[in-house]
C-alpha cells in the first residue's frame, strides 16, 4: 500500500464505513478494474482527493481575489460555491476513474473476443490441454487486456495450483466482461461434462463475431447523434450564451450584485471545458474499439 492510500485510510477510512451506500457502486466495479487496491483504501483515497481539490478551491478563491478587484458580496459566493465545485470535481473524477477503467478493460475485451475465441478453437483442435490454451494465448499481447486474463487463468493453475476449471472459474468472477465471464464458464462446464471444445468453441466463436458486428454498426449510428448533441450544446450554447453576457454587460454590468464579466470568465475558464471533459470521457466509456 502507499504512502497516500495509508494517509487517506488513516484520516478518512471511517467515512465509507458510515456510507456505504454511496461507494456500493464504485466497490462492485473496483475489482474488475485491474486496480489491485483494496476497497477500503480506495473509498478513502476518493474522499481524501476531494477534499485536497475543496482546500485547493479556498486557495484558488483567495488568489483570484488578489488579482482582481471584486466585491465582498461577490468574494463571499466564490467562496461557498467554488470550494464546493472543486470538491465535487474530485470527488466524481475519483469516484469514476475506476468505473470508467472498467468499461474500457470491458470494451477492449470485447473487442478482441470474436479473434480470441477464433484462436482458441483453432489450439484447440489441435488436441493439446485447456492450460495449454491458455498459456499460449497468454503470450499475444496484440489481444490486449484479453492475454492478461488469460495469464491470471495460468497464474492460477502454476502458481496457486487450481485445476483448469476451478481457475476459469475464478477469473470469471472479476472480468469486467460478461460475455468472456459466460465463454469461461461454459469453457469450465464443456470440460466438466466431457463435451466438444472444438464444437462449442466454433458455435461461440460465431456468436461472438455476429455480435461484435451489431455493435460497430449501433456504434456507428450513435456517433451521428451525439456530433449533433456536440454542435447544440457545446459549441453553439456556449457561443449564444457569451454573447448574451456581452450585451448584457454593456446594458448592466452587474447581475444580483455579481458582476457580467465574471460571469463571462467562469463561463470560458471553467464551465465550458468542464464540459468538453465530460463529453469526452462520456465518449471513450461508450467507445467501440477495432
Amino acid at each position: 500500500m502507499s504512502f497516500y492510500g495509508q494517509l487517506a485510510l488513516k484520516l478518512f477510512g471511517s467515512i465509507p464505513e458510515n456510507y456505504p451506500e454511496i461507494f456500493k457502486q464504485l466497490n462492485s466495479e473496483l475489482p474488475k478494474s485491474g486496480m489491485n487496491i483494496p476497497k477500503k483504501v480506495y473509498d478513502s483515497i476518493v474522499i481524501m482527493n476531494s477534499f485536497l481539490m475543496f482546500l485547493i478551491g479556498i486557495i484558488a478563491v483567495f488568489v483570484f481575489k488578489s488579482l482582481n478587484e471584486i466585491n465582498i458580496f461577490s468574494f463571499i459566493i466564490y467562496l461557498i460555491f467554488i470550494p464546493i465545485i472543486f470538491f465535487l470535481i474530485g470527488f466524481v473524477a475519483s469516484y469514476f476513474y475506476p468505473i470508467q477503467k472498467t468499461a474500457s478493460r470491458r470494451a477492449n475485451i470485447e473487442a478482441n473476443l470474436p479473434f480470441v475465441v477464433a484462436h482458441m478453437g483453432s489450439i484447440a483442435s489441435s488436441g493439446i490441454t485447456p492450460s495449454s490454451v491458455f498459456k499460449l494465448l497468454s503470450k499475444f499481447e496484440d489481444y490486449g487486456v484479453l492475454s492478461k486474463e488469460m495469464e491470471k487463468i495460468v497464474t492460477n493453475i502454476e502458481v496457486f495450483g487450481l485445476d483448469p476449471v476451478t481457475a476459469m472459474k475464478e477469473v470469471a468472477k472479476r472480468t469486467p466482461s460478461e460475455k468472456f465471464k459466460q465463454l469461461l464458464l461454459g469453457f469450465a462446464s464443456t470440460i466438466e461434462s466431457g463435451g466438444s471444445l472444438k464444437f462449442y468453441l466454433k458455435n461461440m466463436s460465431e456468436q461472438t463475431l455476429f455480435h461484435w458486428k451489431i455493435k460497430r454498426e449501433k456504434y456507428i449510428q450513435q456517433l451521428s447523434a451525439y456530433a449533433e448533441f456536440y454542435t447544440g450544446i457545446l459549441i453553439a450554447a456556449p457561443l449564444f450564451i457569451i454573447s448574451l453576457f456581452s450585451v448584457m454587460n454593456m446594458i448592466e454590468p452587474n447581475l444580483g450584485g455579481i458582476g457580467i464579466f465574471q460571469l463571462m470568465k467562469i463561463s470560458i475558464y471553467a464551465l465550458i471545458p468542464l464540459l468538453n471533459i465530460v463529453f469526452m470521457l462520456f465518449l471513450s466509456a461508450t467507445q467501440v474499439e477495432i
